[in-house]
């Protein structure tokens, strides 16, 4: 997935996102910091929200029904991993990927999953702690083979 990607999709979406929240145009638009034309363009097709625009819809909105069948259960984590084209060491409680995640592999307490959603990949430890994600498999692949021998070192 790409940042065009998601801009695309939540554009798409932004009047569903809006009602699901049960928010007018006038108050989405103050909510998001936009303008009501503004709001009103995007909701009708005829442009795109801006990157700090689906940011912002994102964080507020990531509960919502719409947000989570765009993303997954963590939202946040792939606008995080697309604006820094990859994140290494941030460790990040997560749910433990048990509904949207697909196990790739696991070895010394550590797992590398893929969301089914967004596609992009992640490595955890067996306290949920994220470690590790980015959209390239094999580097995520090559990281999670680092980790594990770190890991075999340290014991």
């Amino acid at each position: 997935m790409t940042r065009d990607e998601i801009i695309s999709k939540v554009s798409e979406k932004m009047r569903l996102i809006r009602t699901e929240a049960g928010y007018t145009q006038d108050k989405m638009a103050e909510i998001i910091g936009l303008s009501k034309k503004t709001l009103v363009q995007i909701e009708k097709g005829r442009v795109d929200a801006g990157w700090s625009t689906v940011v912002v819809v994102c964080a507020l909105f990531r509960e919502t029904e719409t947000v989570r069948f765009l993303f997954g259960d963590e939202p946040l984590e792939v606008l995080e991993t697309i604006a820094r084209e990859g994140i290494d060491y941030r460790r990040e409680k997560t749910m433990g990927g048990k509904i949207w995640w697909k196990e790739i592999d696991r070895k010394n307490g550590l797992l590398l999953q893929q969301n089914m959603i967004s596609q992009h990949f992640r490595i955890i430890d067996e306290d949920h702690f994220r470690i590790y994600s980015s959209f390239d498999e094999a580097s995520s692949k090559e990281r999670f083979m680092e980790l594990v021998l770190e890991q075999k070192k340290n014991v």
